[in-house]
């Protein structure tokens, strides 16, 4: 009988001991109110544990969906997600809360988010610019949508750079062209610079580039009157001189000052005569 008994309760043991190890819950997950929640969640994303701080502002969502801090924790969610680098998981999040608080006075901060999670991963004009493309799209989003707000001014700012970025590829692929002969996509290159991208600094030498492209095509007209339009909006630019000098080599370190011949703008360069 006794060894019966110490059998029972050996096996007693082993079973509450199996069974405790599946049955205890993540603390993480235990049910409390939304405010002691989401004040862990804060410190964890403070602390730079951002899975935890993720795991405790979903908990403030699936515990509490109705109270103001589920709706706050949708947005911090985003944060973590953005500051741990995974920032297709901050635009799933940022795109949810626009989607379900369509009116929520953090919408600009929700859409201006989502830019920057494009922003930060633009790579360098040797690469394919696709995610730049996609960070010029989403901040005119928060430009034209929210002009008034501080994102729209910073997004404003951010765009130049973007542009810039777009131009640095269309001037790269255009001098590969050029180097390769191939004349006439490098002056489609060269145009698309002049046309889409008229505030950036590769304006200048994408105008002496069709400059060169034309003098070897033997279209003098074209060149002359690229240099012409180059001079006028950028009289003391280095690639003046260079379309200058291209043109009549006797000139060379006599630059002149040429408004008088110039008639044109960069608008000109664009449509037919």
């Amino acid at each position: 009988m006794k060894k019966t008994f110490a059998s029972l309760l050996v096996f007693a043991v082993i079973l509450s001991g199996c069974t405790s190890k599946d049955d205890v819950q993540d603390p993480l997950t235990v049910d409390r109110p939304a405010d002691e929640i989401f004040k862990d969640a804060e410190a964890a994303n403070k602390d730079g544990q951002y899975q935890k701080a993720s795991t405790l502002y979903s908990e403030v969502e699936r515990q509490h969906p109705y109270s103001e801090f589920a709706t706050l924790s949708q947005i911090r969610q985003a944060e973590s997600a953005y500051e741990a680098l995974k920032y297709d998981d901050a635009i799933v999040s940022l795109d949810r809360f626009v989607e379900l608080h369509p009116g929520h006075e953090m919408v600009p901060y929700a859409y201006y988010m989502k830019a920057m999670c494009y922003y930060e991963r633009m790579t360098d004009v040797a690469r394919d610019q696709g995610m730049t493309k996609l960070a010029l799209d989403a901040l005119r989003v928060v430009v034209q949508r929210f002009p008034e707000t501080k994102y729209a001014r910073d997004a404003n700012l951010k765009l130049d750079l973007v542009l810039d970025h777009l131009a640095g590829k269309e001037m790269e692929i255009g001098r590969y062209y050029q180097k390769k002969k191939e004349y006439n996509a490098a002056i489609n290159r060269f145009l698309e610079v002049v046309k889409n991208y008229q505030t950036t600094t590769h304006v200048p030498e994408a105008l002496h580039r069709l400059v060169e492209s034309y003098t070897v095509l033997g279209l003098r007209d074209e060149a002359t009157r690229v240099a012409a339009v180059l001079g006028y909006n950028y009289p003391g630019n280095k690639w003046y001189e260079d379309s200058y000098v291209l043109l009549d080599p006797s000139q060379r370190g006599k630059l002149h000052d040429q408004r008088s011949w110039v008639s044109r703008t960069i608008g000109s360069l664009l449509k037919p005569d």
